[in-house]
């Protein structure tokens, strides 16, 4: 017999009684930094406060660090580097399937916590540590393979090429599904053999501490995962430079990802970006609308609009526009605020009170463009007095407006008419970024020539995104360097070394030989 479902008032009321004691325990004991298995405070005895969005209340006082601070994670990488990367494979696997045991233990905790410090909705965050454990197990299992290269052979030379990993590494995380995209960024560069310094976003510390702490239990050695938080001007701009430091995964806005290479080309750092998107979503007139609709309102909706895969500009058929702006907007309204807690809630608070006044500056911006706000454009008095919005709709769009060009990376979406396949690809590819693209028809001949015309490193024809760890995960242009997923994360976090075995049958050139 099938569970039936559970009340949403009850799992409201489970999860606030769940939140209460892990919060005094956060208050009580604040976040330090984890260095080489120590938790510590920083070097200058310097806290920041982190806030929940929900009511602005005090989470936790955290360790502001310092070069200092990143200094000693990087020596403790350092020396940890070594006995990681010749751990065998198979031990190494097993203490990575050991953290994601320990993650989905603590699944309702995280879920709660990230909901609390970032205000992402409960039916998004309660998935949040299958999709972390997820990404160890699938890169634990992977570990064996990792140094696997090729065999190129010649007449005269035996070549092989194998994959060695590349050292200490600086992973840099956003405030957004901070825990999911940590665990996506760490678990591969542990299982290449690397070593790893944190450097979560301060404005969502609280479940990168609880991830080192889990790790730590699970049994990973002391340095092989070092957590330093702060400020990105002083603790992310000393990692990015320090010289131990062999490589950098960053995730957040285009302009740091600018400022990160910069500061890492003294040092010769690798970097991977995974940066901002304006990703479009096209929908012909002979698609499927209702189930475009669905995917439409979920990609930009879904998680706050705070993500960087979100399709914020619609590209819809002007021969269908009005019906399904129609239909677009009544979704819209519907859509419920309200607790991030409470499960029937869709829309949470904006992560912080300056992201919530860049997202509200918005609403001036299109109307002053000349764009008409058919739903939302305003701040939302949500429960707590936090910060909250209006899940927002704008029509009457020019491809050459503000809010057609500039990542609002909230619940914003911005509509734009099209004639036919060729205005759709000019007016999707006519901005900075090129992280993904979405395109709804049922004609797969055009459904295949518009990928093909999208500048954009990840396409979607007639879904959502949805994602499968093995494929490559990343952007074009202003949207990042490099891709993620799969085997791509190996050739990031590893260097490819080529061997190259004489037959012994080749002639060797001689030279300084005596005049005869």
């Amino acid at each position: 017999m099938a569970k039936p479902p559970a009340d949403p008032a009850a799992v409201f009321a489970a999860n606030q009684e769940r939140a209460a004691p892990l919060l005094t325990a956060l208050r009580a004991n604040g976040i330090k930094h984890r260095i080489d298995g120590d938790v510590i405070a920083s070097s200058s005895g310097e806290t920041f406060e982190t806030t929940s969005p929900i009511d602005g209340t005090v989470l936790a006082g955290v360790a502001r660090g310092t070069k200092d601070d990143i200094d000693k994670a990087a020596k403790a990488a350092q020396r940890a580097f070594k006995a990681w990367r010749d751990m065998a494979s198979a031990a190494r696997r097993k203490l990575l399937h050991r953290i994601a045991d320990a993650i989905e233990d603590h699944a309702d905790d995280i879920a709660t916590l990230e909901c609390i410090d970032t205000g992402q909705a409960w039916r998004f965050m309660s998935k949040a540590a299958v999709r972390g454990a997820e990404n160890f197990r699938f890169y634990a299992d992977r570990c064996v393979e990792a140094r696997d290269g090729l065999n190129t052979p010649a007449e005269e030379h035996w070549n092989i090429s194998t994959r060695v990993p590349i050292g200490p590494v600086g992973v840099i995380t956003p405030w957004n599904t901070p825990f999911m995209l940590s665990t996506w960024k760490i678990a591969p560069a542990l299982a290449a053999g690397c070593t790893v310094v944190h450097k979560p976003a301060e404005w969502s510390p609280v479940t990168a501490d609880l991830l080192a702490k889990l790790a730590k239990e699970a049994g990973l050695p002391d340095g092989v995962l070092n957590t330093v938080h702060g400020i990105g001007e002083e603790a992310g701009k000393a990692l990015t430079e320090h010289p131990i430091i062999k490589a950098i995964a960053f995730v957040g806005e285009s302009a740091t990802g600018s400022a990160i290479m910069a500061q890492g080309a003294p040092t010769l750092k690798r970097v991977h970006f995974e940066l901002g998107g304006k990703n479009p979503v096209i929908v012909f007139d002979d698609a499927d609308l209702d189930r475009a609709l669905d995917a439409v309102v979920f990609m930009i909706y879904s998680l706050n609009g705070e993500r960087c895969t979100s399709s914020s500009r619609l590209l819809i058929q002007s021969s269908v526009a009005d019906k399904f702006i129609e239909k677009l907007a009544a979704r819209v309204m519907a859509l419920k605020i309200g607790h991030p807690l409470d499960p029937a809630t869709e829309i949470g608070p904006l992560i912080h009170e300056r992201h919530h006044a860049k997202v509200c500056s918005y609403f001036d911006i299109a109307r002053k463009d000349g764009a008409t706000i058919a739903v939302g454009g305003k701040a939302h008095d949500g429960p707590g007095g936090g910060h909250y919005v209006q899940p927002t709709l704008v029509i009457d769009a020019k491809p050459g407006m503000r809010v057609a060009q500039e990542e609002v990376f909230g619940p914003f979406l911005t509509v734009i008419p099209f004639k036919d396949e060729a205005d759709a690809i000019a007016i999707a590819n006519d901005v900075q970024y090129g992280l993904t693209g979405y395109v709804w028809t049922s004609d797969m001949g055009r459904a295949l020539r518009v990928a093909d015309a999208l500048e954009a490193g990840m396409i979607w024809l007639n879904s959502e995104n949805v994602r499968h760890l093995p494929t490559p995960f990343g952007g074009m242009k202003a949207s990042g360097i490099g891709r993620d997923g799969g085997d791509y994360s190996f050739d990031f976090y590893m260097e490819t070394k080529h061997v190259s075995l004489a037959k012994g049958t080749h002639k060797i050139q001689r030279m300084g030989l005596p005049s005869s």
